[in-house]
């Protein structure tokens, strides 16, 4: 594979990360979920946690079906605003390299289809790659390499050939083929557009999200991080590539969440009785402190 390895030891980082809502006018209630809790589990470690809503409420949390921490709130009195932040510190492993691998014949047996059938599917925003003029060829040629391995590494350069990292140009309700076509987009568009073709090419594959330090050490050192996501893929257990950046995961990223696709695993999501709303706007701040 072409991904360049991350270095060093594992990291503690301090995430802050702030965001909400405005509304055009007062808001009676709203039902809203919280996932922004990095996990703790595969060898990182949630040191601490705390969940600030404004206005206040009671927070009641929960593990859901893909395994992220959840927390849910109602809030039922009138306000114009919704303010939320998230507070964490945590320590990354030093690397999460997986030596385990598999052959095509494992990977694409009926007993991993069955074991790993959600992430092999097709979603809102993961089409299947083969019934698409423009990527069917992509995925033969993926079908055609000697190991699921270096099917993986193909279908990251291809999508880094494609689509260029271009902020502001696709949203959230963006799509791997709509991503595709324009050929711009940011972290979510080329995990979908990854996650399209390794599906297609029959090798389980999943969506995650969460945080992204900088690639140097910075002990001591507030930088802007951002809200980040990736791929992890099976092939005789699971491996993590970062195709936005076409590097291997490592001490700089912080999982939060792990699912099918972006609906399985928003930051913030909610339902309200009201008018029309707009985003804050998001702020993340890590601060990477001595271990």
């Amino acid at each position: 594979m072409g991904a360049v390895p991350e270095q060093g030891a594992g990291r503690r980082l301090h995430i802050s990360h702030r965001t909400g809502y405005r509304y055009a006018g007062l808001v009676d209630a709203s039902f809203n979920e919280v996932r922004m809790t990095p996990l703790h589990r595969d060898g990182q470690v949630l040191l601490s946690h705390a969940l600030h809503v404004t206005p206040s409420t009671t927070v009641q949390p929960y593990v859901d079906y893909w395994g992220a921490h959840v927390e849910a709130f109602d809030v039922h009195q009138p306000d114009d605003r919704l303010e939320v932040v998230s507070l964490s510190t945590v320590d990354t492993p030093a690397h999460r390299h997986v030596d385990k691998r598999a052959s095509w014949e494992k990977v694409l047996s009926d007993s991993v289809a069955d074991r790993w059938a959600e992430y092999l599917t097709v979603t809102g925003y993961v089409d299947d790659a083969a019934l698409d003029p423009d990527r069917a060829d992509i995925v033969d040629d993926l079908r055609r390499l000697p190991s699921p391995r270096d099917a993986v590494g193909s279908a990251v350069a291809s999508v880094r050939d494609r689509i260029a990292y271009t902020p502001g140009v696709t949203s959230v309700y963006t799509t791997a083929r709509e991503a595709w076509t324009a050929g711009h987009g940011v972290c979510q568009d080329f995990t979908h557009a990854t996650l399209a073709l390794l599906r297609a090419a029959r090798i389980p594959a999943r969506y995650v999200s969460g945080y992204l330090h900088s690639l140097e050490e910075r002990v001591g050192e507030t930088v802007a991080g951002e809200s980040h996501a990736w791929v992890e893929y099976w092939d005789g257990d699971w491996h993590a590539i970062d195709p936005t950046n076409d590097r291997e995961v490592g001490p700089a990223h912080v999982i939060v969440a792990r699912g099918r696709d972006y609906a399985d695993v928003p930051p913030l999501k909610g339902i309200y009785a009201g008018g029309v709303s707009e985003a804050l706007g998001v702020v993340v701040e890590i601060t990477q402190q001595a271990r």
